[in-house]
């Protein structure tokens, strides 16, 4: 498959939406896209199983705070950098990339690498949503090492992390962005073809162009591009429930860049004043409790979503004022399994409470 225009913007669509909030808003990174695009063409996508056992296939993505990205804008040479240092700690070259979350802006970021370096993005990623931290990649979870792994920022600077903890790791990384302005540029989980193919989440980035076809088509036919959406996610097979959380205006909203996240909280209320939900955020959205009750808790992806035009609206782009659908989605099974759940369930974020599926808690149905 091939990646042009048109798919590169409905990408950057559905990433902004399977973010839960985190990953970045996509907008730069599409307009990285955009104007490679216009110097190559189309970018190559393949899928998994098209993989040789022994190819080398490298996740990389940005690592600090979303509210860091707004205003520091990266040089667009991170990423290919930090891929040929990798090269040469190696002794090889790299055969593919992919995204090491298909969230927000970090769903892009391997497009224009491996378009410079002439490789393909695999039709996969990481974590199948975004999450705030290197360790709770499905690799992790599956005891692959994320090193060797080389740090790059917009000023040249280049950084090679080697731990034998995926842990020191995360903490490595997230103080060395934090030196660097906030945010740097990261690759990391280098993997051999058998690998990917055993533990990355398929069909990701072909399911986030999907999502965005989906609303992009339903606006242009004037139908619900909120019910569209929901049919898409659907059909992805990776996402099986979806629905809308709660309808209303943003009355509160607590927000600051905290240890290399962004951290806080929102409150979003009824129309009628008679209902409030509050969601918890770490670079993405965590937790909902409507009037005090929790209605859906991470994995499962909760994205909050203008009313009218169902764009995604990332942490760092939330604001008082706006009137919201918050939507949420089942996360991909591989995520909600008990070994999973210790990297990426409630209590890895220091929630007492035990995961329940957002359908249950939704009675979304089976």
């Amino acid at each position: 498959m091939r990646i042009d225009q048109a798919a590169l913007a409905d990408l950057a669509t559905g990433a902004a939406f399977l973010g839960s909030g985190g990953g970045g808003d996509p907008y730069y990174a599409q307009l990285l896209g955009e104007a490679e695009l216009a110097r190559r063409g189309s970018f190559e996508m393949v899928a998994l199983d098209a993989l040789a056992d022994d190819a080398l296939v490298v996740p990389c993505g940005w690592v600090g705070a979303p509210t860091v990205s707004v205003e520091k804008l990266p040089s667009g040479k991170e990423a290919v950098t930090g891929l040929r240092r990798l090269e040469t700690i190696l002794g090889r070259k790299i055969d593919a990339v992919m995204p090491i979350e298909i969230g927000g802006s970090n769903g892009l970021a391997p497009l224009v690498a491996a378009a410079e370096l002439g490789v393909p993005v695999v039709d996969a990623d990481g974590m199948g949503r975004a999450f705030p931290e290197s360790q709770m990649a499905i690799f992790n979870i599956h005891g692959i090492s994320a090193c060797p792994s080389v740090v790059t920022a917009a000023s040249g600077s280049l950084t090679v992390i080697e731990t034998s903890d995926n842990h020191e790791h995360e903490r490595l990384a997230r103080a060395l962005a934090m030196a660097l302005g906030g945010i740097a540029h990261m690759v990391e989980y280098p993997l051999r073809g058998e690998q990917a193919k055993a533990h990355a989440i398929p069909g990701t980035i072909s399911a986030a162009i999907a999502l965005g076809a989906a609303i992009r088509e339903a606006r242009a036919a004037g139908e619900d591009p909120f019910e569209a959406l929901f049919a898409a996610l659907r059909a992805t097979g990776l996402y099986p429930h979806a629905g809308t959380l709660f309808d209303g205006k943003i009355t509160d909203l607590e927000r600051e860049t905290q240890g290399g996240f962004s951290v806080g909280r929102i409150v979003i209320e009824a129309f009628d004043g008679q209902s409030r939900v509050e969601v918890d955020f770490q670079n993405e959205n965590l937790v909902a409790r409507r009037d005090g009750t929790i209605i859906a808790f991470v994995p499962d992806i909760l994205t909050v979503m203008d009313r009218e035009t169902a764009d995604s609206i990332t942490t760092e782009r939330l604001k008082y004022g706006q009137r919201v659908k918050l939507i949420g989605a089942a996360a991909p099974a591989v995520l909600r399994t008990g070994r999973a759940l210790g990297f990426v369930g409630p209590r890895a974020f220091g929630y007492p409470d035990a995961y329940r599926p957002i359908e249950q808690l939704n009675g979304w149905g089976a």
